[in-house]
């Protein structure tokens, strides 16, 4: 495994985030259950047999460090230690038979695993 080291405080993203309005309409229902939510959260785990995981989590208080990406009434955070990995990234809310899940189409992932669970970086 190579390591990779990025500069995250000078990182200006030039795409950023975008989200599906399948996905926009999906996130706005579940935070009309959530008044107290402000957005959701794109984060990036260390994980997994390819390195990096996705995780989204709902954000009531936003950290000093978000770069927030308002698209179609959903803000989505991201932490700017995250931009490198994720800038370009978009987000799409898909159905595969009876189960629904987030899918995210990465231009940085050279790689994935083969469960689709995590992805690479060069």
């Amino acid at each position: 495994m190579t390591a990779v080291t990025f500069t995250p405080e000078t990182f200006i993203p030039k795409v950023g985030v975008t989200m599906t309005p399948t996905a926009a309409s999906h996130v706005r229902k579940q935070l009309a259950k959530r008044p107290e939510a402000k957005g959701i959260r794109l984060a990036i785990k260390n994980s997994g047999c390819s390195g990096f995981k996705y995780e989204t989590q709902w954000v009531d208080t936003p950290l000093e460090d978000d770069q927030i990406f308002s698209i179609e009434g959903v803000d989505i955070y991201v932490e700017r230690q995250h931009l490198p990995l994720v800038n370009g990234i978009e987000i799409d809310f898909v159905t595969q038979g009876v189960n629904s899940m987030f899918e995210f189409r990465n231009p940085n992932a050279t790689a994935e695993c083969g469960c689709g669970e995590s992805f690479t970086v060069s």
